[in-house]
């Protein structure tokens, strides 16, 4: 049969286990495809530099190269960042070559651009690797949990940040020490602020949720947090709690419409996503006829995100073969209302260093009292100075609510500090 022609916008970490898995598995391939998939050329900035794996495909620097060869069909977006990757991606489509892109900065922002412009073209656009690495997540939720109102996806989509908390828990390291150690063997940048501060978790659950929900969530939607607070005195008390922490994202559906945020919560060490470790992504998703299903494996690396590359290569190959495209459209086509952190619901922990005296409980659960929060439990164990550690369990109540009484606390003269407030996502707490 006929070769099915792609070209490479980069041979980074991914961009090499593309042209790996494409090398390896070629007789494979050609036997899922029906015809061999063969990559022609690579854009890259430097030619002669040396590669950790032979390829027959022409090294090029100019995406004209590429954009003006009628033998290739598809587009293979691994560069990342947003710019000018976007810029080429758009073009191909406009061209009428399908792209497959890992890119979830692009896709979490100009998500609608470039399927308006596959839809126009006649192209596919997929992107199963934007989330979740090696993961399958995007696809599943596109069709075989198609039939299913999904009302809820939570997820730990991070590997840095897990690997982090993990260390914390496990080895009673604090956090400056285990960001070091992290640094160190490559999980984390130099500048560690998009994964620690939360925001590439929030790309992720802002491409999730617009699939699961068929409605458009944009970055700019997604209520961040990161762990920069988290101490190792909160990890302990959570262990005394029987709970774990973990940098959750979260996107829930329903009667007022959608909320989609991202931050540290207390989970039940009975959850699913609490066994979840190291740098291991996990994905939780409820629909109403699946009822609840999780989706486990490697978020990143050069191998497991170039699988779901290459599975997205396979697929579009496929379509090419049969003289189809655009067989599952963008489904992000409802609008639906966003509603603010401040109107969700759940129990709180909150660490607080409170006057070492008789009657200071009572006038705390007063303030708290006073704006409809009630305890669940309290715990009262550690001196700092002249001041002693409170830690309270609250049940559940609207995040407004909970941030009136906190600013009650803070004006309190009994309150010496407010340590830590974090999320607690238990259902058995009601």
């Amino acid at each position: 049969m006929n070769a099915i022609y792609i070209a490479l916008l980069g041979m980074g970490t991914v961009g090499t286990g593309v042209v790996r898995i494409l090398t390896n598995n070629a007789c494979n391939i050609e036997q899922k495809v029906g015809a061999p998939v063969i990559i022609k050329k690579i854009l890259v900035r430097n030619p002669g530099k040396s590669r950790s794996i032979a390829t027959d495909a022409e090294f090029v620097t100019s995406f004209d190269d590429i954009l003006n060869d009628p033998d290739i069909k598809i587009v293979v977006e691994v560069m990342g960042g947003e710019l000018p990757a976007k810029e080429y991606m758009l073009a191909a489509l406009q061209a009428g070559k399908h792209v497959v892109t890992a890119n979830k900065d692009v896709v979490a922002k100009n998500g609608r651009e470039l399927f308006e412009a596959a839809a126009a073209n006649q192209c596919d656009f997929l992107f199963e690797a934007s989330v979740g690495g090696g993961i399958p997540i995007i696809r599943p939720l596109k069709q075989c949990l198609a039939a299913n109102q999904i009302s809820e996806v939570m997820g730990i989509v991070n590997g840095t940040t897990n690997y982090m908390l993990t260390k914390m828990a496990n080895e009673k390291m604090d956090y400056a020490d285990v960001l070091a150690q992290a640094q160190a063997k490559g999980y984390a940048e130099s500048d560690p602020t998009a994964d620690v501060g939360g925001f590439d978790a929030a790309r992720k659950i802002a491409i999730l949720a617009s699939i699961a929900f068929g409605a458009r969530v944009t970055l700019d939607d997604v209520y961040v947090e990161g762990i920069t607070n988290i101490s190792i005195e909160d990890i302990e008390y959570a262990r005394e709690l029987d709970f774990i922490i973990k940098l959750l994202a979260v996107a829930k559906q329903d009667e007022r419409g959608i909320n989609v945020r991202v931050h540290p919560a207390f989970l039940p060490t009975s959850h699913p996503l609490a066994a979840v470790n190291d740098v291991f992504n996990a994905i939780f998703v409820k629909g109403d006829a699946v009822g609840e299903a999780m989706f486990y494996g490697r978020g990143a690396g050069e191998l497991p995100t170039a699988s779901a590359v290459t599975g997205d290569i396979i697929d579009v190959a496929r379509d090419i073969r049969h003289n189809v495209s655009s067989r599952i459209l963008c489904t992000c086509f409802e609008h639906k209302e966003i509603y603010p952190v401040g109107k969700t619901e759940s129990p709180y922990y909150i660490r607080l260093l409170v006057e070492d005296k008789p009657g200071v409980l009572a006038a705390i659960a007063g303030a708290f009292g006073a704006q409809q929060v009630s305890i669940h439990s309290v715990i009262q164990k550690r001196k700092v100075e002249r001041s002693t550690e409170l830690v309270l369990i609250t049940y559940r109540i609207s995040d407004e609510n909970i941030r009136l009484a906190l600013n009650t606390l803070l004006g309190m003269s009994v309150v010496t500090k407010v340590g830590n407030v974090i999320r607690v996502e238990a259902e058995q707490i009601s």
